[in-house]
């Protein structure tokens, strides 16, 4: 694996809503040499007008949350979406630094966009009717899946075992909701950030884990002490978030995901980021 889990401690119900998500036709964009080419004949939605006076993209990520938003050994930030960030800077003025990046813990991801910090969030943002009540969302591009990080003790099947144990997530998760509201006879830490989600867990203050798949396998990967059951739950689409009726701007995204899906540009930006021995399954997730 390249460079993602040296730095792995720094570290629902959907299906109704996804399918509504719009999925704009890809058309043809121009950038730089080699970079962006033309798709179609057909001219891609236009950059809002006050991005590109600005000249540049403000988009929140994740900074605790690898392989998709972490910081790396360089101090930089690096992540699956913090390469779409990248590469919706490329398709708008042409050079992948054209972009201020904020880091976001998960109950701070809606407030960001709310109050015009910045003009989206790609930061394992997972769709769900709630929250499109309060903001949009582009077009689906990655579908994760929960699971539960315990020691290799722990049976390979967990979620009928749950009563009277203690669960660490994050606030404002859909785990968080999920747990609170089915799972009553099981206590829920939930805190700010997966980092202190995870500390929670290592200090012996829960029995699991629960987080997402994406996530909790690096873990695994690095700590043989540790492992995934085999439970999955909550099958989760990974979107972007954006400003409630800014139409613009999200025909911009969608249209941009699209062509980059038709390139198979997420399958190669995954190969970067996943371990080769998980890569295969976590490939078959991009949608």
């Amino acid at each position: 694996m390249r460079r993602l889990f040296v730095v792995i401690a720094a570290t629902v119900t959907v299906g109704v809503g996804v399918a509504a998500w719009g999925t704009a036709a890809s058309a043809r964009e121009a950038g730089p040499a080699g970079a962006v080419s033309a798709e179609q004949k057909k001219p891609l939605p236009a950059l809002p007008a006050n991005i590109k006076s600005r000249g540049r993209f403000n988009i929140a990520i994740k900074c605790d949350s690898p392989p998709f938003g972490y910081i790396d050994v360089r101090g930089r930030n690096a992540g699956v979406d913090v390469e779409i960030a990248r590469w919706f800077s490329r398709f708008a003025f042409g050079k992948p630094n054209r972009v201020n990046l904020t880091c976001v813990t998960t109950p701070a991801r809606e407030p960001a966009i709310t109050s015009d910090r910045v003009d989206m969030v790609v930061a394992t943002f997972t769709y769900t009717p709630d929250r499109d009540t309060r903001i949009d969302f582009s077009r689906a591009y990655y579908k994760a899946t929960g699971r539960l990080l315990m020691p290799n003790s722990a049976p390979n099947t967990y979620l009928s075992q749950l009563a009277g144990k203690t669960i660490a997530t994050t606030t404002g998760s859909i785990y968080d909701r999920w747990m609170k509201n089915c799972y009553k006879d099981t206590k829920v830490v939930a805190t700010d950030s997966f980092t202190n989600a995870l500390l929670e867990f290592r200090n012996g203050r829960a029995d699991a884990l629960m987080w997402d798949d994406t996530v909790l396998v690096g873990i695994a990967a690095q700590d043989r002490s540790l492992k995934l059951t085999e439970d999955q739950f909550l099958d989760q689409h990974y979107g972007i978030g954006i400003k409630q009726g800014n139409t613009a701007l999200k025909a911009w995204i969608d249209s941009r995901l699209e062509v980059m899906r038709k390139r198979d540009t997420f399958v190669k930006i995954l190969k970067d980021q996943i371990p080769a021995r998980n890569f295969a399954s976590f490939s078959k997730n991009v949608l």
